[in-house]
């Protein structure tokens, strides 16, 4: 089955930086576009960042300049670097294969704060 774990999160203040960390399995991982997704508090869940199983990128507004996604397909794994962090990145953040109804990992927890 399609499994994917994410790590990489953590208590970091603003200005901080944080590499997440995608390790997907059950699949032919490089056949697929992947991508990072984030869910504040009190908030519904936005798409972050994609990556095309070519290697191209787009990302959602706020973290334009800040992120960078990038995939390993040697490893299995996509990444999600993230600097300059604000509180607002505040979310956990998960990672499933774009545009395919795969379940929800458990996700990693980012917090920006003082």
């Amino acid at each position: 089955q399609v499994r994917v774990v994410e790590s990489g999160g953590g208590l970091v203040q603003p200005g901080g930086s944080l590499r997440l960390s995608c390790a997907a399995s059950g699949y032919v991982f490089s056949d697929y576009a992947m991508a990072w997704y984030r869910q504040a508090p009190g908030k519904q869940r936005e798409l972050v960042a994609t990556i095309t199983s070519g290697g191209a990128v787009n990302y959602v507004n706020s973290v334009k300049g800040r992120a960078t996604i990038s995939r390993d397909n040697a490893k299995n794994t996509a990444y999600l670097q993230m600097n300059s962090l604000k509180p607002e990145d505040t979310a956990v953040y998960y990672c499933k294969r774009y545009g395919k109804f795969d379940a929800w990992g458990q996700g990693t927890q980012v917090t920006v704060s003082s």
